[in-house]
């Protein structure tokens, strides 16, 4: 009798630490899904930009600065490994999108420009996918994080070495902050 209830006992054992290994699993799988929507929707707004910006270029000769910084931005997106780079580069890539579209107020025949509009409604619509693909990550992220630490899974993950994932976040206080734009410099 003592042998059948440590055999159920083992085996009630075995389906739980299977059942947590599937689940942080699961999860993992989840978390590695949602990174690849952001990377999908991030390579999407890459690719819009330059029609985007030779659209604006000839409307806005003073912002070759942010035109400039934009080129560099896709040009260091393609040497990033890791969610924080990728983070970083959006949020600097994002604030000067945002600096051109709030510029692009002070420019009427731009604004009526269709080739324009069509572009700005393309980026607002990619933005927004961006934007929801974050929280999405960031809410799997969490519940996969937070499977790491809680118990018993705790102890099957590291285990396992099941390892944290980071959050999608902005990294610096002035990406947090609103564009400010000056329409008083010209230079």
């Amino acid at each position: 009798m003592i042998g059948w209830i440590l055999l159920a006992i083992v085996v009630i054992l075995v389906i739980a630490i299977i059942g947590m290994y599937n689940s942080l699993v699961q999860s993992k799988i989840k978390v590695d899904n949602a990174w690849s929507q952001i990377d999908v929707q991030l390579q999407r707004r890459f690719d819009l930009i330059p029609n985007f910006v030779e659209t604006v270029k000839g409307y806005m000769t003073h912002e070759k600065e942010t035109f400039t910084k934009i080129a560099e931005l896709r040009t260091s997106w393609a040497n990033t490994q890791t969610v924080s780079e990728k983070a970083d580069i959006d949020n600097q890539l994002s604030t000067a999108l945002k600096t051109i579209m709030a510029v692009s107020e002070n420019y009427p025949d731009l604004k009526a420009n269709q080739n324009f509009a069509d572009l700005s409604e393309e980026l607002r619509n990619t933005e927004n996918k961006i934007s929801f693909s974050r929280q999405f990550y960031n809410d799997s992220v969490t519940m996969y994080n937070t499977k790491l630490q809680v118990f018993p899974s705790n102890i099957i993950a590291n285990i396992f070495n099941f390892k944290a994932r980071d959050l999608f976040k902005a990294e610096s206080d002035e990406a947090r902050k609103n564009v400010k734009v000056d329409f008083g410099s010209n230079s």
